[in-house]
Formats: structure tokens, sequence, C-alpha cells
């Protein structure tokens, strides 16, 4: 089961229950891929919302190696994923924001003042 604390999500591909993360390694793997400086370049990329088809492969092949699969952009492209390129949309647009924290936590309720 997927830890979203940690950055992991579950998708299905080809009908099989998959997990995604970009961890260190898979995001270093990203900012050569687009010619990023740095982390920050990378997410003001993908920030814009605007993607390629190919650059969502290269995004999920990222996920699904960080989880420890071995898979190359070629398969993820030759993939079928739920709702066709709309669900590969949403996977990708959930994989990012579990990495960079696009979906915030329950905010706790303030602490009382002292009067």
């Amino acid at each position: 089961m997927p830890n979203r604390r940690r950055g992991e999500i579950s998708a299905v591909l080809d009908g099989t229950p998959r997990v995604l993360v970009l961890t260190l390694g898979a995001l270093a793997e990203l900012e050569a891929a687009f010619g990023a400086d740095d982390l920050m370049a990378l997410a003001e990329r993908f920030g814009r919302g605007r993607l390629s088809a190919r650059d969502a492969a290269r995004i999920i092949a990222a996920g699904l190696n960080g989880a420890g699969a071995e898979v190359s952009v070629e398969e993820v492209e030759r993939m079928r994923a739920d709702g066709g390129a709309a669900g590969f949309a949403r996977m990708v647009a959930d994989l990012l924001a579990a990495t960079f924290g696009g979906e915030e936590a329950p905010a706790s309720p303030p602490a009382p003042q002292p009067a």
C-alpha cells in the first residue's frame, strides 16, 4: 500500500496495480531529461501545467523506477491507463502533488491564546 507521506501513489497500468514514487534518484533522472539545473527549476517546469505526452511518459517511468521497477520510457509509452490520456494526466498530477507537496495535510486547530 502506498504511503503518500513518502510521496508514493498508486496507479493501475495495463490492468496491474503499481506504486510510483519520485525518489531523489528519479528526480535527478528527470532533471537530466528536462535539462533542469536544480529541483526548483524542475518544480517550476511542472508547475506551468503544460506537459507533453513524452513528458508524462518520462515522469511515469521515473516514478515506476523510483518504486523499484525497471521500466523504460518506451515501455511506458505502450502502457494503458484507465481513462486513457486523461487517466495518465491525473496520474502525473497526483505523483507531482505527492512529491512537491501540492496536497496540503489537514490543518490542526489553532492553539489557545493566553488571555
